[in-house]
């Protein structure tokens, strides 16, 4: 039986700029607008970054703060909103959980090779999933290749983790090296994983679309957006991000699946 298709919107990442796209959304004000043209192409969560005075990537609560009311005041709870943990070099896994546990929010995305990197980091990482659990913020654990799904089913069986509705990103291609994913790889990731688990494919660069069809296909879902890919199949540049949102949407109809709302996904996950 197939299941509603996520669509996911990841518009800014940590790294790009103005300079990469004009409509690469930065301010509060920008990250609404580009909120509600993502849900009115099929989005229904979007996975947003803040950035400091700089431009830098940030993990402040108070910018998080802002960018939230200003989404919320322009789409209400049509999108749900995750935030990021990613650390880019900058934060540790301490500050990394702090600023979750500061704004409990409705979703959080967290690298396992960040947050739980090692044996001598599980009991620490233990009690913040479990903390997730119980707070009810549907958490999002972010896997970058065969061996991190490994460890996740690992972690699971040990009751590291123990989230009853476990969801995960199967990250294709890399910010440096390769830059762009390979989704003949998309199967031997999902094959690693439970039957309980959902989970969603994001991929750097042009092979977005082939592996956002592919993830369709095996009933998986997906993220799409400037993060990860500027590009059009045909290999010119989006016009914007709900562009990607459109096409990956139109994939998940193509294989027959029904395009999830924020409230679909809330009783997938939730």
């Amino acid at each position: 039986m197939t299941v509603p298709f996520i669509v996911m919107s990841a518009p800014n990442g940590a790294r790009r700029g103005k300079d990469d796209h004009q409509s690469l959304p930065i301010t509060p004000d920008e990250i609404a607008a580009c909120a509600e043209s993502v849900a009115d192409a099929g989005a229904s969560i979007i996975h947003f970054h803040v950035r400091d005075e700089q431009g830098g990537h940030s993990l402040d609560a108070d910018r998080y703060r802002a960018a939230t009311r200003a989404v919320r005041d322009r789409v209400g709870d049509r999108l749900i909103m995750q935030i990021t943990t990613e650390a880019c070099g900058l934060y540790t896994a301490e500050q990394q959980m702090a600023v979750v546990r500061e704004l409990e929010p409705e979703a959080v995305s967290l690298a396992l090779r960040e947050l739980c990197p090692n044996a001598t980091s599980e009991t620490v990482a233990a009690e913040f999933f479990s903390w997730l659990k119980a707070q009810d913020v549907m958490a999002q654990y972010i896997l970058y290749g065969p061996e991190d799904v490994s460890r996740f089913e690992d972690l699971r069986r040990r009751g590291i983790i123990q989230d009853d509705w476990p969801f995960v990103l199967l990250v294709l291609g890399r910010y440096s090296d390769s830059l762009t994913g390979d989704p003949d790889l998309l199967g031997r990731y999902a094959e690693g994983l439970q039957k309980d688990v959902t989970w969603m494919v994001c991929c750097f660069g042009q092979t977005e679309n082939i592996a956002v069809a592919e993830a369709a296909r095996l009933n998986g879902h997906a993220r799409v957006g400037f993060e990860n890919n500027l590009m059009l199949p045909d290999a010119t540049t989006a016009p914007d991000n709900a562009a990607l949102v459109k096409i990956a949407a139109q994939s998940g109809s193509d294989a027959g699946r029904h395009i999830a709302s924020a409230d679909d996904v809330r009783d997938m996950l939730a």
